[in-house]
């Protein structure tokens, strides 16, 4: 399944496994949200890190093992780009001295989109004695994070597509996952001025959440919500299109957040349909500039259409570097795509970690503890502009019960122009309000 050295395959899903519940209650629960964050974090890391499987990882070697996985042929939700990036910066970093003067070795893992197959891969990575697992992709989060922390093991820089990614003190999530989008994607449109605003999404309790974080970034401006459940894998999305676009009236705006394959099908119902008056808008990772090519660029049904990311748009000069690597260290096995949000966030991952990094103790060889304690410290990380500074110091915290590990609550805002997707509004759009349930700032 796996293979060790320089990396191996990884890739997986578009959703995530449970969001949190988000409204009123958060405000009120925040003084204990962060005190409960604050005794859990060195009660844990004092467990498990201590004396644990991870603390032995980079010792006496000269070696630093890493992990990243992600779900490779499993259909839509593949993401080989992130496993294959992965295996791509340790080569580059070992080409020239390593990390700090150590090798890295890359370990990549097929999570096969399965619960099963993600517990496997942290198996893998605690039998490895890896000092993280990093840019990952998976839904099952509640599969895989209690055994990390039981090792000790940070996991920097998942895809955020489940509730522990946001909640377990060992998690350090460099975006804001869906809630962050969807949340955004809802300011957005209200700022393009939509009178109301159908969701396509998900039938799912991951997609139930959805509605709850659109609802807070719309209802302050007096938006009207319309929740349009669909399956997440069909053929014909044409009744859920129609219900949509409703009667297609001037302000009319629909967000789809099913992920790319299932968007990518109800794109052509939607074309056949041919709204006069309606916007379309959708999330990053649900389409991204690979699907607005496949779809006829602006020729096709996304012309114009509003798009919320994470990072700045895959032209502009903060990808650079990423595509640097990708052309001199990528094998071409697999495609890795600088546009896709999953490579995007592996890149990202490796970034802190490097970083990260370099800043430990040096009398000390480098271990998931020490490189915990760096991260938790609270002094900020640079990305280069990919992300406002990161850090997961208590003080970042989000004020929420839920996902108080959330703490980069900024989104861009994209819109396909002349095919292609470019800024639609300059610099990063904090959304950090809605995710806390806290009135707009004024």
């Amino acid at each position: 399944m796996t293979r060790t050295g320089s990396a191996d395959r990884t890739t997986p899903a578009d959703r995530p496994e449970s969001a949190p519940a988000h409204g009123a209650r958060r405000t009120r629960r925040t003084v204990g949200a962060l005190a409960a964050t604050a005794a859990l974090l060195p009660a844990l890391l004092a467990t498990s890190a201590c004396g644990g499987p991870a603390d032995a990882a980079a010792a006496g070697h000269g070696e630093l093992t890493v992990m990243t996985w992600a779900p490779s042929g499993t259909g839509a939700t593949d993401r080989p780009g992130m496993t294959a990036l992965a295996e791509a910066i340790g080569r580059e970093l070992n080409s020239t001295g390593g990390l700090d003067g150590h090798k890295l070795r890359v370990l990549t893992c097929n999570e096969q989109n399965t619960a099963d197959g993600v517990a496997a891969c942290a198996q893998q990575a605690i039998d490895a004695h890896v000092v993280a697992v990093i840019g990952s992709y998976s839904q099952y989060g509640s599969d895989f994070m209690p055994a990390l922390e039981r090792a000790g093991i940070p996991y920097l820089g998942g895809y955020g597509l489940s509730s522990p990614e946001f909640s377990s003190p060992l998690s350090y999530p460099v975006a804001g996952g869906s809630p962050a989008l969807i949340a955004g994607s809802g300011r957005q449109l209200v700022e393009a001025g939509c009178k109301s605003v159908a969701l396509i999404r998900p039938d799912t309790r991951a997609g139930d959440t959805l509605v709850n974080y659109l609802s807070g970034a719309l209802k302050p401006a007096g938006v009207k919500l319309t929740d349009v459940p669909a399956p997440e894998k069909s053929n014909n999305y044409t009744d859920y299109a129609r219900r949509a676009i409703g009667d297609d009236r001037t302000g009319n705006c629909v967000i789809s957040a099913l992920g790319s394959e299932p968007t990518s099908n109800l794109l052509d119902p939607y074309r056949r349909l041919a709204p006069k008056h309606t916007q379309l808008a959708s999330v990053i990772g649900s389409f991204q500039q690979s699907v607005v090519d496949a779809t006829g660029g602006d020729a096709g049904p996304l012309r114009g259409a509003y798009a919320t990311g994470w990072y700045p748009v895959e032209s502009s000069p903060v990808w650079d570097a990423l595509r640097k690597t990708a052309r001199g260290f990528g094998t071409g096995e697999a495609m890795i795509d600088p546009s896709d949000p999953g490579v995007q966030t592996t890149w990202v991952a490796y970034e802190v970690f490097r970083q990260a990094a370099a800043r430990a103790d040096k009398s000390k060889p480098l271990s998931a503890r020490t490189l915990a304690k760096v991260l938790d410290s609270g002094d900020p990380i640079e990305t280069g502009g990919a992300t406002p500074p990161l850090n997961w110091g208590l003080t970042s915290m989000l004020p929420s019960a839920d996902t108080p590990r959330l703490v980069n609550t900024s989104v861009t805002f994209q819109q396909v122009q002349g095919g292609r997707l470019v800024e639609q509004r300059k610099g990063f759009v904090d959304v950090r309000w809605v995710l806390a349930g806290e009135k707009p700032p004024a």
